[in-house]
């Protein structure tokens, strides 16, 4: 029971991160504007009266009932995760002496999910604010990094040895993607992955004018400066053009760790971090040049959790090896024997 809760609810919370860059990308984040209801009522049919009069006030506005059900199908889904980990905490503290189960993480997930519904409730009470709903999308992505730990774990995934060049290498593979989709989550969440729109220059320059201060100040509302002035196009070009840079960078990273993980006989981890990598790449280039088709999009939000996911996989199976010239040798002769 522990090992199908535990996939499931690996499967389900990538679900909710993709749904939920759904929701954000067709402007339903607000379909609902209060919590954890809608217009008080347990679903958008109970509140059928209240979405229409809203409706009626701002025709095309964040409330519509298509919008109201995206909202609450993604409230519904990740109350369900929610559930499911926390029986997933209780089985795992129960069975705290088997190896295979991890009982701190089990029990660190209910927490994160706790502030994940806390960042869920002030991503629509603070209207948005990009800060929040960063958070929000970063929050998700733990869960799901943290599940993939007991999912690795419960699926007997074995380790192998690995040396400490390689090991340092798949741990800043991670941090570099981590850091990429925090700044994907500010590129979304302040509307600027159109802000330039042809490739590779972004308005025909290699460095276009940008206003970085007021791009990455954390505190402010959406579309706003700190002080409570727009946000200038200028902003939203710094916020898009540091995205493309940490792409660069990030597969830069990747493409030095596949190198070294085919070095030292993971072939297949390295062809499958090239997929996703050249998937994730792809995809970004596309949704420029096609001006953000939603499908696309979400895909390449989809993408990022993948990625990250394979991550994971790498850093949980390279073992240090304190003798790696001994211990490395046998596990490869073992390998390919």
């Amino acid at each position: 029971m522990y090992r199908r809760l535990v996939i499931l609810s690996l499967v389900l919370t990538l679900v909710v991160v993709v749904f939920g860059a759904y929701v954000r990308l067709s402007d339903a984040g607000l379909g609902c504007p209060d919590w954890p209801g809608c217009y008080g009522q347990m679903s958008p049919a109970h509140a059928a009266e209240h979405i229409a009069e809203a409706e009626s006030a701002a025709p095309g506005g964040p409330v519509s009932l298509p919008k109201a059900w995206k909202e609450m199908i993604h409230r519904y889904l990740a109350a369900t995760l929610g559930f499911i980990i926390l029986v997933i905490a209780v089985l795992a503290w129960r069975q705290r002496r088997d190896p295979d189960v991890r009982p701190g993480i089990a029990v660190l997930l209910v927490g994160v999910v706790i502030f994940q519904g806390l960042l869920g409730k002030w991503t629509v009470t603070l209207l948005l604010k990009p800060a929040i709903v960063t958070g929000h999308l970063l929050g998700g992505l733990t869960t799901l990094a943290l599940l993939a730990l007991l999912a690795i774990r419960v699926a007997g995934v074995r380790r192998r040895f690995a040396s400490p060049g390689l090991i340092r290498l798949a741990r800043l593979g991670l941090l570099l993607v981590v850091g990429q989709i925090a700044l994907g989550g500010w590129t979304s969440t302040n509307y600027a992955a159109l802000a330039c729109t042809d490739f590779p220059t972004c308005h025909g320059s290699w460095w276009p004018a940008m206003d970085v201060g007021n791009a990455f100040h954390v505190v402010r509302e959406l579309g706003m400066t700190a002080t409570g002035d727009l946000l200038s196009h200028e902003a939203l070009t710094a916020i898009h053009w540091a995205h493309r840079l940490g792409a660069l960078a990030t597969a830069t990273g990747l493409l030095v760790l596949m190198v070294g993980l085919m070095r030292q006989g993971f072939g297949r981890m390295a062809a499958l971090l090239a997929l996703m990598l050249v998937g994730q790449v792809a995809l970004g280039i596309a949704n420029v040049q096609m001006s953000l088709p939603l499908p696309l999009a979400v895909a390449h939000n989809g993408g990022a959790a993948l990625l990250l996911l394979v991550l994971v996989l790498i850093n949980t199976r390279l073992m240090p090896a304190r003798a790696w010239g001994v211990a490395g040798r046998k596990t490869h002769e073992n390998a390919y024997a």
